[in-house]
């Protein structure tokens, strides 16, 4: 069985793993040292020596997609195969080898039942955990990669394995007490509400390490009721080996280091705040609490973990891999869409550009978006992109070849076939991803449909000129790509929910600008612009489209809104958001001390 020793030895034997013998706390330091060897391509870390906890921690495991293609040699193939027979069936037929291949990937997949488990060798307390805090605000220790495993209560057998954040201490949890962070659209909460429906608790079972495929299979988008730990055994290449105690919880993975075994309880209680993936700190709210009943692990067990922050992170690799395996399944999954591509830059849900097809209505002289509405529409509302805020879309048969991994050409394209009369679609007070602050409230914001057609319409500027007067503090404007400026703008001081009357009478002097049809107003116009993965960032994780789209001449007819270039996004930071995330300066110049000539972390972190 993969095991996370197993893979730990294969790393080190392919000298792609170092092992730090010297002492560090998982308080902020460990995790600065995990993402800074991320950003330098730095082998796999195991830290053996954990101020106060006996567990090594395993750092930047998935830190590369070689590594990752390495970890899953065994596996991959068969994955592939299985995945382009599902699409192609014929393939199969044409490729005997590749048939081959998928059937013995689909005999991998069934768990496997066994009559013990490593895991439950031996017992300890939540204390006893590595107490992982990755930023100075943090609202205590988390652990970052949990396999967390629960079953349907109204279909035994039915199982449901999830990456949710889990936080073990801090507010007002007790010591047998974990916090419960499922977002939403996760397979969990259907459990969750069925169980609540009964008048019960959902057990539940938190494992930690284990066949590195678990923690794939459990940030797939997988369809809902299709059971992660069949995707683990065919990634893997080894059937999953699951262990059943006489009680009503979920199986226990009998392969992982760890296993948390408790019930989510009736009564939310505050969770966070934490350092999350946009680039921010996800703030204190009300989640599921977790009663734990017992924490297991194996004799050698060693605590994997990661640390999130402003993309690209390690888990952007995981994005990377996971759209590697499921791109060929786009058009199988949304008929007429060709490709989609989550902007990790901008922090993955907040924008989404999808390339489709235009084939309603072939006869018209004019190309105009008509079935990309349609696929906008199922995009919305099927699987992870149902989280998207902003979606661009075009047509591939207006630009063949064309793909939505090339942003800047996509951008380009996109800008220079808009008709913003016609082509803003808003969803107004919609369902949003659960970390991101620019809507009305927690989990509600809004979103754009923003889908173009036909022909070329305008040419982009790469300089900016003839700009009239700017209204009172409103300043250095700065190209940020073709066709893109960036203005900065006085703080922003309106009530959540309220438009800035400032911004139109910006817009109305920029009217019709010749070549510049995007305006984003930010808070920095040098930083916004010195690079396209900065506009990206600042732009779409701080702008809600209902709230903060301006535009020259807008107006709204039959509840349409329009208006004429520029298109402007308020992406300032607002009052009700959330801070940036920023390290501890202190914690910076000591890990970078220690990465000198001679250190511990010489030659390891960036």
């Amino acid at each position: 069985m993969a095991s996370l020793r197993r893979i730990i030895a294969d790393l080190e034997a392919a000298g792609d793993l170092r092992r730090i013998d010297h002492e560090f706390d998982p308080r902020l330091e460990i995790a600065h040292i995990q993402r800074r060897a991320f950003a330098a391509k730095a082998p796999a870390l195991l830290f053996t020596r954990v101020k106060g906890c006996a567990f090594p921690m395993l750092a930047n495991l998935y830190g590369t997609r070689e590594r990752l293609r390495f970890i899953f040699r065994r596996g991959l193939p068969r994955t592939r195969a299985l995945l382009q027979g599902k699409t192609d069936p014929l393939s199969l037929l044409r490729k005997p080898g590749a048939a081959a291949s998928a059937l013995r990937g689909a005999c991998s997949m069934p768990p496997k039942k066994c009559a013990s488990a490593p895991v439950l060798e031996c017992e300890a307390a939540i204390a006893d955990l590595p107490k992982l805090v990755s930023w100075p605000a943090d609202g205590g220790p988390f652990i970052t990669l949990p396999l967390v495993l629960s079953e349907d209560p109204d279909k035994p057998g039915a199982l449901n394995l999830g990456m949710y954040r889990v936080q073990l201490g801090g507010n007002d949890y007790a010591p047998d007490e974990v916090g419960m962070h499922y977002q939403l659209m996760r397979g969990i909460g259907v459990h969750h509400a069925r169980a609540l429906a009964r008048g019960g608790e959902l057990p539940v079972r938190i494992h930690v390490g284990g066949p590195p495929a678990l923690t794939v299979a459990a940030v797939m988008p997988l369809p809902e009721g299709l059971n992660e730990l069949l995707f683990a055994g065919l990634l893997g290449g080894e059937r999953i080996r699951v262990f059943h105690e006489k009680c009503s919880a979920p199986p226990i993975i009998a392969d992982a280091d760890f296993c948390i075994s408790g019930r989510i309880v009736r009564g939310p209680k505050p969770e966070g705040p934490f350092g999350d993936h946009l680039g921010y700190y996800s703030l204190r709210h009300d989640f599921p609490v977790m009663k734990v009943d017992s924490v297991r692990h194996r004799k050698d067990a060693v605590w994997p973990f990661t640390s999130v922050g402003r993309p690209p992170q390690e888990d952007t690799v995981f994005g990377d891999f996971i759209h590697e395996l499921t791109g060929p399944l786009v058009p199988a999954v949304f008929n007429g869409v060709k490709e989609v591509h989550a902007v990790d830059c901008a922090g993955v849900h907040p924008l989404l550009l999808a390339i489709g097809s235009e084939r309603y209505t072939a006869w018209e002289a004019a190309r105009k978006p008509r079935e990309l509405i349609t696929q906008a529409m199922h995009l919305l509302g099927t699987t992870q992109t149902a989280l998207a805020k902003f979606l661009l879309m075009v047509a591939a048969e207006d630009a063949p070849g064309l793909s939505c991994r090339d942003i800047p050409a996509f951008l380009r394209h996109l800008l220079e076939i808009t008709d913003f009369s016609r082509d803003l679609h808003f969803l107004t007070r919609a369902t949003c991803d659960t970390l991101d602050y620019s809507g009305n409230a927690l989990h509600e914001g809004s979103k754009l449909i923003w889908a173009a057609a036909g022909e070329k319409k305008r040419s982009l500027a790469s300089e900016i000129s003839g700009l009239a007067d700017l209204p009172p503090g409103f300043g250095n404007p700065r190209l940020a790509a073709p066709g893109i400026f960036v203005i900065e703008g006085p703080a922003h001081k309106m009530p959540r929910g309220e438009q800035d009357e400032a911004m139109n009478e910006l817009c109305a002097r920029l009217g019709r600008l010749p070549g510049l049809p995007l305006l984003a107003v930010v808070d920095d116009a040098a930083f916004c612009a010195q690079n396209l993965e900065n506009f990206l960032w600042t732009t779409f994780t701080r702008a809600d489209p209902a709230q903060d789209s301006y535009g020259a001449n807008a107006a709204i007819q039959a509840k349409h809104w329009a208006c004429s270039p520029p298109f402007a996004l308020d992406a300032r930071a607002k009052a009700w958001q959330p801070d940036p995330l920023t390290d501890d300066p202190a914690i910076v110049r000591k890990i970078e001390n220690l990465a000198g000539r001679g250190g511990p972390l010489e030659g390891l972190i960036g």
